[in-house]
């Protein structure tokens, strides 16, 4: 990283998606998606009820990492919000030495999609764009993602776009069923997505 702060990307655009900052006012949205039981199963935050979910998102920190996920219109009608994603800049670990220069050099991402919209490529369109944004305008040298392994979907979308399984871990993961589950987790270099192999055309 330069000592040079990277301009804000956001608001982003895709062939059908515009992925900007989550408001306030985007909220009651997303939670008619989140708090669905096909969503809600994988999520590691899952507030019962909409002021619950209201009270947790407006916290700054996370607000700050959450966006929306939204539909372009089309012939007249209004954009709406398909899913949110979330985009977690971190240190990466480093050396006493060098602890400086691994400061605010990785994302974390996160995404959820509304399943009335699942199965035509937005989840997998939204997550390249983030990327490429992270490793275009943000300069990150690595993105990383987590998923429960029977969360199939999500790695799936991961394998898809070229971030590479990293571990396969064995009932590590508690889940909130009681159930003690497998969990898998993927990475990405700047240096594997910029020589073309894995920014797949959408």
């Amino acid at each position: 990283m330069t000592d040079a702060q990277p301009r804000d990307p956001w608001p982003i655009r895709t062939p059908r998606l515009e992925i900007r900052r989550c408001t306030p006012e985007d909220l009651d949205a997303v939670w008619e998606f989140r708090r669905l039981p096909d969503v809600n199963r994988w999520l590691g935050l899952a507030p019962a009820t909409r002021d619950a979910f209201r009270e947790r998102y407006l916290d700054p920190d996370r607000l700050a990492a959450t966006f929306v996920i939204e539909l372009l219109p089309d012939s007249g009608t209004e954009p709406v919000i398909i899913g949110d994603l979330m985009l977690r800049i971190e240190d990466a670990w480093a050396q006493a030495e060098v602890a400086d220069d691994a400061k605010g050099v990785q994302a974390e991402l996160g995404w959820a999609l509304d399943p009335a919209y699942v199965g035509r490529g937005y989840a997998t369109e939204a997550v390249r764009a983030a990327i490429d944004v992270c490793f275009g305008t943000l300069r990150l040298h690595r993105v990383h993602a987590g998923c429960f392994a029977d969360n199939e979907p999500s790695w799936r979308l991961m394998e898809r776009i070229g971030m590479r399984r990293e571990e396969f871990s064995r009932k590590t993961a508690l889940h909130r069923s009681g159930e003690w589950m497998d969990g898998m987790n993927y990475g990405l270099l700047a240096e594997e997505w910029q020589t073309g192999r894995h920014a797949l055309p959408m």
